[in-house]
């Protein structure tokens, strides 16, 4: 993945609009808000390929290329690079498009490590993928 990278790496998990209580007082959109929506998009793709619950335990890589602001359409697509036994990692981009057009752009990426667990909040091992 490079900075310049004109398409989205992955499949699509969320999309979100940027409101005005997610920004600072220049409109622009707050690096932790944009790290929780990424987390859920992780989350989620992390949690499907877990067959349950998981908990983040790492976030690695972040690099914040342009701002977002007010009114954008923030889309996160995601990439599961690797499972262990217990852990899955997921790759998570951020594109930004105006909510006056124009060509959208990617604003971050970062690697996410999720770890599946039990009902006691507990590891457990990630199951074999399901069978088609």
């Amino acid at each position: 993945m490079t900075e310049d990278s004109q398409t989205p790496v992955g499949e699509p998990a969320l999309r979100a609009i940027a409101m005005p209580a997610d920004a600072n007082p220049s409109g622009d959109i707050f690096g932790g808000w944009l790290l929780a929506q990424m987390d859920l998009a992780g989350g989620t793709v992390a949690a499907e390929r877990a067959q349950g619950r998981v908990a983040t335990v790492a976030v690695e890589g972040m690099v914040f290329h342009k701002p977002v602001h007010i009114g954008d359409r923030v889309s996160f697509y995601t990439r599961i690079t690797r499972v262990g036994r217990t852990s899955i990692a997921v790759m998570v981009e951020a594109w930004r498009q105006s909510h006056h057009g124009g060509a959208p752009n990617r604003v971050t990426q970062g690697m996410f490590t999720y770890v599946a667990i039990d009902g006691s909040r507990r590891p457990r091992p990630v199951p074999a993928p399901p069978q088609p």
